[in-house]
C-alpha cells in the first residue's frame, strides 16, 4: 500500500475506535495590545493604532502609570494616543435616552520605552524545536508557495492575501505538531486560484458551514499525508483523527465526505510535494 492507502486506513480505524478530544498543539500569548496595569485587552480603534508600532511587547502604560510602578519613560520617546469613550447619564438631556457621548484620548508608551519597570513573564511556553529535514525539503521545495509569518496565537490562511499565520515555532509542543500544523495551512494555500483553484477556498463560506467544514477535512487529511511522507505521523496522527471526527460531527458523521475529501487531500499533497514535476525531472 501507498502512504496515502495507509494514512487513510489508520484515520478510519481511529474514528471507528474513538478519539480522543482534539488539543491545540501550541501554547501562545494573545497578540493583543493590552494594559500592563489592568491587564485588559484595547479594543476597537485602539487595537490598531497600537499594534501597528514597531515593538515585540503588547503591554502599554501612561506616563503616570510608568512613575507609580517606579519607572521612568527613556529620554526621546514618543507616545501613542488611545481613545476612550463611554455614555454618560444626563438628566437633562432632551434626548429621549438621556445620555450624553464622552470621548478621551489618552498617551501610552510601550513598556520597551520605559526602565526600571519589570517586564512580565511571558504567557507563551519556550519548547525546543527542532528542524526535521524532510519535512524543511518538502516546504522548501513547494510551488508558489505562500508567504509564511509568525506571531500571535492563531494559525490560518488567508486566501484574499495567499499568507499564512502561525504561532512561533517555540510555542508548538513538538517539532512534529508544528510541521503539521504548517502542511495543514499550507494545504489549504493550495486551493488558491494560482496553484489548484479549489472551489471550497476560492468561493466565500462562513465558519462551520458545509463547505468551510469539506476544506478543513481537506485540509487536515492532507496534513496527515504528508506527516506521513515524513515519517512523523505516529505522534500527529491520533490528534489529526480527533480534528477530523470535529468536523464530520458538523457533516452529520458523513464519512462517504471523508472519502472525497481524501481525494482532494491527496491532490493537495501531491502538489506541496512538487510530484509532477519531479516526476518529469526524472524522465
Amino acid at each position: 500500500m501507498n502512504v496515502y492507502e495507509v494514512i487513510n486506513n489508520r484515520i478510519m480505524d481511529l474514528l471507528e475506535n474513538g478519539t480522543i478530544p482534539w488539543r491545540k498543539p501550541w501554547n501562545a500569548q494573545s497578540n493583543y495590545p493590552k494594559n500592563i496595569v489592568s491587564m485588559k485587552e484595547y479594543r476597537g480603534i485602539n487595537i490598531f493604532l497600537l499594534a501597528c508600532q514597531q515593538y515585540s511587547s503588547t503591554y502599554w502604560l501612561t506616563f503616570k502609570q510608568c512613575q507609580d510602578k517606579g519607572g521612568h519613560i527613556i529620554k526621546g520617546s514618543k507616545s501613542t494616543p488611545v481613545i476612550f469613550w463611554k455614555w454618560l447619564d444626563k438628566s437633562d438631556s432632551d434626548d429621549d435616552t438621556g445620555k450624553i457621548p464622552l470621548l478621551r484620548y489618552y498617551s501610552v508608551f510601550n513598556i520597551e520605552q520605559t526602565e526600571g519597570i519589570t517586564h512580565p513573564p511571558a504567557g507563551e511556553a519556550h519548547n525546543v524545536f527542532n528542524p526535521i529535514a524532510r519535512a524543511e525539503e518538502i516546504i522548501a521545495n513547494m510551488p508558489l508557495r505562500p508567504d509564511i509569518q509568525y506571531g500571535g496565537n492563531r494559525a490560518c490562511y488567508s486566501p484574499t492575501l495567499d499568507y499564512i499565520k502561525l504561532p512561533h515555532q517555540h510555542t508548538f509542543l513538538s517539532s512534529e505538531e508544528y510541521y503539521s500544523t504548517l502542511f495543514h495551512e499550507l494545504s489549504h494555500a493550495t486551493g488558491h486560484s494560482n496553484r489548484l483553484a479549489r472551489k471550497s477556498i476560492l468561493e466565500p463560506s462562513y465558519f462551520g458551514s458545509h463547505e468551510y467544514s469539506k476544506e478543513e477535512l481537506v485540509a487536515e487529511c492532507s496534513a496527515a499525508f504528508l506527516c506521513g511522507h515524513c515519517g512523523i505521523e505516529n505522534i500527529t496522527i491520533n490528534n489529526s483523527a480527533a480534528y477530523i471526527q470535529g468536523w464530520l460531527k458538523a457533516l452529520k458523521n458523513d464519512k462517504t465526505l471523508l472519502i472525497h475529501a481524501a481525494a482532494q487531500a491527496q491532490k493537495a499533497s501531491d502538489y506541496i510535494l512538487n510530484t509532477s514535476n519531479q516526476e518529469f525531472q526524472q524522465e
